[in-house]
């Protein structure tokens, strides 16, 4: 027969319920299950603030507004760039480009129509395209490369005419080009140039030449002073050097300089061509000291 103590437990016995004990016969520990199940929540909380984290993140950088972008141009130029009427977002936007002498000038001049933006994951980087209908040459194409403390803007090769604008859009940078009111166009060419910023500087690389175009100024009655180069030889671990030269006319100028890493410094000289020195003898005066019959120029 059972004894009366096996007899109680199997009275005591219910189906479905089991006893789980603990090591040694031990009472059954329930909190092992808890532990595990603290662990779990607590694991799966990191992860679901890590992803909305992360979400929100790549969210904002998405839809990042070209007003942003507009407010890192003007900080980057001191305010001599500004891209006004900002639409869109970092990765496609527009904005009218704007000259101006500064933060507290209140010289402005702005360009026909709007300037178009498109950035596109590129590899390691990206690939920035510019189009403005009025002043450049079809789709501009550039590759920008982030880093760690520094980023680098270059032109694609084989870019050749990148853009002509208006002469009359240096006006916009104050004195004296808002006195000289200059006419004509500027054309930039190039294959390679480019941009890097480093510890908060700017640093250009590679080859441009600037053309100035049929320029004419209300300082003096020719209806033409001349057409212009300024070639631009920055090659990498030298400081940027550029040189003026006259391609024609009846102003004749020359000079050269070369960029600090602060600003630019110019020493050049204006003289009339035989027979345009009574037209040209009030702008030799404003361009710089007079030495005689030449004009010295000295900028920075």
């Amino acid at each position: 027969m059972p004894s009366a103590t096996g007899l109680a437990v199997a009275l005591s016995w219910r189906p479905g319920r089991s006893v789980r004990r603990a090591p040694g016969g031990a009472a059954p520990d329930s909190t092992w299950s808890q532990a595990a199940w603290e662990r779990v929540r607590r694991s799966t909380a990191r992860w679901a603030w890590a992803g909305g984290l992360c979400g929100a993140v790549l969210a904002l950088v998405a839809f990042l507004p070209a007003a942003w972008v507009a407010e890192t141009v003007a900080t980057r130029t001191g305010g001599r760039l500004l891209l006004s009427d900002a639409r869109g977002t970092l990765w496609d936007g527009s904005a009218v480009p704007v000259l101006t002498g500064g933060a507290e000038s209140r010289s402005a001049a702005m360009l026909p129509g709007r300037a178009h933006w498109r950035l596109v994951p590129r590899g390691l980087g990206f690939e920035l395209r510019l189009h403005q209908p009025c002043c450049l040459m079809d789709d501009v194409a550039l590759q920008l490369r982030p880093g760690i403390g520094r980023m680098s803007l270059q032109l694609q090769p084989g870019t050749i005419l990148v853009g002509e604008w208006p002469a009359a859009w240096l006006t916009g940078l104050g004195a004296p080009w808002n006195t000289l009111q200059l006419a004509g166009t500027l054309s930039l060419s190039s294959d390679r140039l480019g941009v890097d910023l480093a510890a908060g500087r700017w640093n250009l690389v590679g080859q441009a030449d600037l053309d100035l175009n049929d320029l004419s100024s209300p300082l003096t009655t020719l209806d033409r002073l001349g057409s212009y180069r300024l070639h631009l030889d920055a090659a990498e671990g030298r400081a940027p050097a550029f040189t003026l030269s006259t391609l024609d006319g009846e102003l004749l100028l020359s000079g050269s300089g070369q960029w600090t890493g602060s600003q630019w410094r110019f020493r050049g000289e204006a003289r009339a061509a035989p027979g345009a020195e009574g037209e040209l003898d009030n702008l030799l005066n404003f361009l710089g000291r007079r030495q005689g019959a030449l004009s010295a120029i000295s900028i920075g």
